[in-house]
Formats: C-alpha cells, structure tokens, sequence
C-alpha cells in the first residue's frame, strides 16, 4: 500500500512536470521501480531522482525516463532500439508502448540483472544483448525508434543510419565533463531535424563491452 501511494503520488509529479502522454504515464504506472533499483534503495524506489546501480551507472531519474519516453511518440507497432540497458526500467516503461524493444548493455551484469527482471514481470517483447551500443544493432535495422541512454560527444551517424524515414531518436549529446543537451532528431528523406530538448547529465556513451572481474 505504502509503495501504491508512492507510485500515485509520483505520477501525479510527472503530470505537474508537463508530462501529458496518458500511454506513458500508464505505463510507469504499471511498472515497479522498486524491482531495478538495488535494495539498499529500494525506499527511494518512487523518489523522482536517479539511484546508483551496479558498475557505476544510474536508474534514471523517473521524469527523464517519462519525457524521453514522451519525446519519442511511441506508437503500437513500432520498433525500438535502446543504447544502454542499464538496469532495465527504460526498457520495461518502452515494451508497454510498442511492439518490441531490442536493447544492448555493454555490462554483463547489468544486463543479467535486467533480464531478471523481464522474466519476472513476463515481459516477452524485449531483446536484450550484450554488445557496443556505438555500433547500434544493424542486423535488426531499420528502427522506428531509437533511444540512447548515455550521452554521446556527438551525435553518431551510424544510428542515424539504422532509423527509418520518419523515425525519432532520442539522445543525451555532450562530454561528461560538460552540461549535456538531450536532442530529439527526426529523419526526414533529405535531411535530419534536430531539436535541443533540455539539459541532461548521463554517464558516457562508451564503445566495446566492457571487462569485468
């Protein structure tokens, strides 16, 4: 009950934060944070605010999840691609939207872990696979959708390339060092709309799987 009215009261933020897509708050809605954040966390599960994960990375703050989720207008039959599995709470949010999420995680970890929680949540619409985000997954392109969950130095035309025409990509653009801009780009048939949505701060977007012990 406690978690209940902490997830009401969380989506009630959201709607106050400009976060009008009713499918999108639906969809947090019905997703339990507190199963991607590590226990120690786990009474800060409907905090609107990033928690540490394993490997040094975040659970993104809710209202970031809900306005890229928002920025993407996700539709029913779309294909997705996430850059960046993380703990898999984007993931979970997305597969309620479209039609199926393909999602890489350089971190094996992580990427166990977010499996874990698919599986106990029966979600059947995400692939998931260990693999350089950088190079995106050209063997299932072209997406509808694309979303990069770790900022980028710029943004890379090999993603680019997997989105169709008309397709959205969201995406955190800048150094780790600096403050961050999250762009939403349209493909159009002859040129790329870029649009600077608002100032993000993201763990860098890094080539190859990682090494871990």
């Amino acid at each position: 009950m406690v978690d209940d009215e902490k997830k009401i009261n969380l989506i009630m933020a959201l709607r106050r934060q400009g976060i009008t897509d009713q499918r999108v708050l639906a969809a947090i809605e019905r997703v339990p944070r507190d199963l991607f954040v590590p226990e120690t966390f786990a009474r800060h599960a409907y905090d609107d605010s990033a928690l540490p994960i394993e490997c040094g990375q975040t659970i993104s703050q809710p209202y970031v999840v809900a306005f890229m989720s928002q920025a993407l207008e996700v539709g029913e039959r779309d294909k997705i691609l996430e850059i960046g599995t993380g703990s898999g709470y984007q993931a979970a949010v997305l597969s309620h939207l479209c039609r199926r999420v393909y999602t890489i995680e350089r971190y094996r970890t992580l990427l166990a872990e977010a499996q874990k929680c698919f599986d106990t949540l029966g979600i059947t619409n995400v692939t998931a696979m260990a693999g350089d985000g950088t190079r995106g997954w050209p063997e299932q392109e072209p997406f509808d959708r694309i979303i990069v969950t770790a900022a980028a130095p710029v943004i890379p035309n090999i993603l680019i390339d997997q989105l169709k025409i008309g397709g959205i990509m969201v995406i955190p653009v800048g150094k780790e060092t600096d403050v961050q801009t999250l762009v939403r780009i349209m493909k159009h048939e002859d040129r790329v709309e870029e649009t600077e949505l608002m100032p993000v701060r993201f763990v860098p977007l890094v080539e190859g799987v990682a090494r871990e012990l």
